[in-house]
């Protein structure tokens, strides 16, 4: 492997990376021009950037026991540094599948609680 294939990938990589931070800009922008012209309140914004916070926390959650499956090599030593890099790695990587619709927990959990804002039920029981 050549100098020159990885300095193109490396380039492709950071292409990728700031396309994706593009996009999701890009849809940000979207989202608030549409809530200014189709009357989504301030609250409902907030509401639904909670739920996706919510999913990011479950998948970091989810992806951290998994984690823990997988057995350990002793092979470089001390795993301080690693561990916290992967944490680091994870919470970053679980926020971006949040930001990108993840698994439809922030959706469902918008949906449900909508509702009961709208209803003006904040005791946590369902509206009649």
């Amino acid at each position: 492997m050549g100098i020159n294939s990885i300095d193109t990938q490396t380039g492709i990589n950071n292409y990728k990376s700031g396309q994706i931070k593009a996009v999701g800009a890009l849809a940000d922008k979207l989202e608030k021009s549409a809530a200014g012209q189709s009357g989504i309140s301030q609250d409902d914004i907030k509401l639904k950037h909670a739920c996706r916070d919510m999913e990011a926390v479950f998948l970091n959650l989810l992806l951290t026991e998994m984690r823990k499956t997988v057995p350990k090599s002793s092979l470089l030593g001390d795993q301080s540094q690693e561990e916290l890099m992967t944490s680091m790695l994870d919470s970053e990587m679980t926020k971006n599948m949040a930001q990108a619709g993840g698994i439809g927990l922030a959706d469902m959990l918008y949906r449900q609680l909508r509702i009961t804002t709208a209803k003006g039920n904040f005791t946590g029981q369902a509206p009649k």
